[in-house]
Order: C-alpha cells, then sequence, then structure tokens
C-alpha cells in the first residue's frame, strides 16, 4: 500500500508522518504539500501512486479534490483533523499521529488479536 502525506508547505507535519511511519510493514510512504513553495509539490503522479492520501487538515481534501479530481478517482483520502500547531517530530504530533493514523493502515502482526478456537 502507498502511503502519501499531505499538508501546506511539507516542512512539519506531512515529512513527521512520513519518517513515524517509514518502518511500518506493508506500506511505503512519501509527504508532500499544497503551496507552491512547499518542499515537495503533490502532483497528479503522486495521487496516483497514492492508495490512501492521508491529509492533515479538512481543507487539504478540498483543495487536493478541487486541483486534482482525475487522478484521485481510485484514491481513499482521510482527514487527520491536526491543525498547524506543531514543529517538525514535535513529540506531541508524533503522539496524535501514532493515535490518528493506524486505523487506516493494515495492522502490524503485533497488533492483530488472536482469534481463540472454540471448545
Amino acid at each position: 500500500m502507498n502511503v502519501l502525506f499531505v499538508c501546506s508547505r511539507n516542512r512539519l507535519r506531512s515529512p513527521t508522518a512520513e519518517s513515524v511511519f517509514r518502518d511500518w510493514p506493508g506500506i511505503t510512504v512519501a509527504s508532500a504539500g499544497l503551496k507552491p513553495d512547499a518542499e515537495e509539490v503533490v502532483g497528479p503522479e503522486d495521487l496516483e501512486w497514492a492508495d490512501l492520501v492521508l491529509v492533515m487538515e479538512k481543507r487539504h481534501r478540498g483543495e487536493l479534490t478541487r486541483r486534482f479530481m482525475p487522478s484521485l478517482r481510485d484514491t481513499r483520502i482521510a482527514v487527520l483533523g491536526i491543525p498547524d500547531d506543531y514543529d517538525y517530530m514535535d513529540p506531541e504530533l508524533i503522539g496524535i499521529l501514532q493515535r490518528t493514523v493506524p486505523p487506516y493502515l493494515p495492522a502490524r502482526r503485533s497488533d492483530r488479536r488472536r482469534i481463540q478456537p472454540v471448545a
């Protein structure tokens, strides 16, 4: 699964998310921003690559759909609801990401519950 994290300028939130989930099994991650001065500006090829796009704010989803609708046909977009209040790798931001992102990702082996046989 290819996961793209998107924020405004790809300097704080989305690169932090990319770093935090880089080693999550079963996914490949990338990050990009919507503003022209973003470190990595999101483009149609990024959205076509992604199976899942996780945006930080509701307005990011709106801008993506407005600008890139043809590239988003089969792509799931979810809003994490994380405001632009954090620095890169801020421990509070990392904690929020660790709580909000995993429900969208494939479960890690250690996270899967074992089904007990019924006697």
